[in-house]
């Protein structure tokens, strides 16, 4: 695509800080916090343009355990093995990785300390760090409480927590699934999952339901899964929206109650998801600007707030683009040509980023949409038209071919950045 070129260092000069200079002759230090789809994109292609750079990646898991897909776990379509990745990719690709927690972040001096107390120095910070879960936002929720109502919307130990409660649910059970109003990571997310949990229930225990309350009146790919949902599981899913009173007010753990303003139900499996916010370490640093997410630039996903640190992927305020895996990898590897475009003294080209995004409602039913987006100085704004999304009323053949496009995407995205 034809691209308008504008200055990246003209940008820059609208900040009302000055960025961090180096040292002449002084190597380059860049510190990733997070090793998902955004920080290790960003490390990746950093590393490819300047490898003289000394880029380190701090991660407190020994694994990194994928959303995207994770809802396959849930409906018994793979195991855990299909969306946990081992970080030793990118050492081997000559990322420096360094384990431990990141505790906290000093955007004046872009150090940061991890829970051993040792602290980290850069030149530059790239934060990837995702989502915090607001569980005060709901009466009766919180951490021990999703022990028993789990949230899995963070993968890894909450997902395995929800397959084991919904394979130890009797027939004829109810799952409820919470839905909270958005902003939230990956927005078609609670309706796919809602769609292979049916397919679970529909292959093992078919007297059970769905009963899905929803903060929101409508959401993401409505059409095709409410196409899928009457033609897969008929009878199985009842959806209450937020104007019907579907937004989740309080939960009782003890007695598995779930109550909107007006009603009260019994789950036997509760799947509760809350509202979310950017991650803890992000907001205690001031760096969400008290609005709950953080504000970038749109060229370079440099803090407003913080010169020097970048913040990408579910954490940041990226215009147009959404909350999802895809959209952190296409952030990252932007985010990484508009710093070596700095360091370089080039110009930095804005780019068409990409968000591809498919959903599952069965093994052989998928279907997609993506959208394009344009990285201006004013903002990232979608194209419009850009994109592509699956035709309701689509052929067996064409969501079959979709899955298999699914399935692929992952894994060609996935062995990219941890291979």
């Amino acid at each position: 695509m034809m691209m308008q070129r504008r200055t990246f260092i003209g940008a820059l000069a609208a900040l009302p800080l000055a960025a961090p200079a180096l040292a002449q002759g002084a190597a380059l230090r860049v510190t990733v916090v997070g090793a998902g789809y955004g920080g290790a994109a960003f490390a990746r292609e950093l590393h490819r343009l300047l490898p003289e750079a000394a880029v380190t990646v701090i991660e407190r898991e020994s694994a990194f355990h994928s959303c995207p897909f994770s809802n396959g776990v849930l409906g018994g379509l793979w195991g855990e093995e299909r969306i946990t990745f081992a970080l030793d990719g990118l050492t081997r690709a000559g990322i420096a990785l360094r384990p431990g927690e990141v505790t906290a972040l000093d955007p004046a001096t872009r150090s940061v300390t991890l829970a051993s107390g040792e602290v980290v120095e850069g030149d530059f910070v790239l934060l990837s760090p995702g989502i915090s879960l607001d569980f005060a936002a709901i009466e009766g929720y919180s951490e021990a409480a999703a022990e028993v109502m789990p949230h899995a919307w963070q993968a890894g130990a909450q997902t395995a927590l929800l397959r084991d409660r919904l394979r130890a649910m009797e027939d004829g059970g109810t799952v409820v699934v919470a839905i909270p109003r958005p902003p939230f990571r990956c927005p078609p997310g609670p309706y796919e999952r809602i769609s292979l949990i049916a397919h679970y229930l529909a292959t093992e225990k078919p007297a059970s339901r769905i009963l899905v309350l929803d903060a929101q009146d409508g959401f993401s790919k409505q059409g095709l899964f409410e196409e899928s949902w009457a033609a897969l599981y008929p009878g199985m899913i009842e959806r209450i929206p937020g104007s019907e009173s579907g937004e989740v007010v309080a939960v009782d753990p003890a007695t598995m109650r779930v109550s909107t303003a007006f009603d009260d139900v019994s789950a036997d499996v509760a799947n509760i998801i809350p509202p979310q916010r950017a991650s803890a370490l992000a907001r205690e640093a001031g760096l969400d600007d008290g609005l709950g997410w953080c504000p970038v630039e749109p060229l370079s996903f440099e803090s407003t707030v913080a010169p020097g640190v970048f913040v990408i992927g579910d954490a940041a305020i990226a215009g147009e683009m959404p909350k999802s895996g895809f959209s952190a990898a296409q952030q990252g590897t932007a985010c990484a040509a508009a710093l070596a475009a700095r360091i370089g003294g080039a110009d930095y080209a804005p780019r068409k980023l990409i968000n591809t995004c498919y959903s599952l409602a069965a093994p052989d039913w998928g279907f997609s949409v993506a959208d394009v987006y344009a990285q201006t100085a004013g903002g990232i704004t979608a194209i419009r038209p850009g994109g592509g999304t699956t035709r309701l009323g689509a052929d067996a053949r064409t969501h079959a071919a979709e899955a298999e496009y699914a399935r692929s995407w992952f894994d060609s995205l996935t062995s990219e950045l941890w291979g």
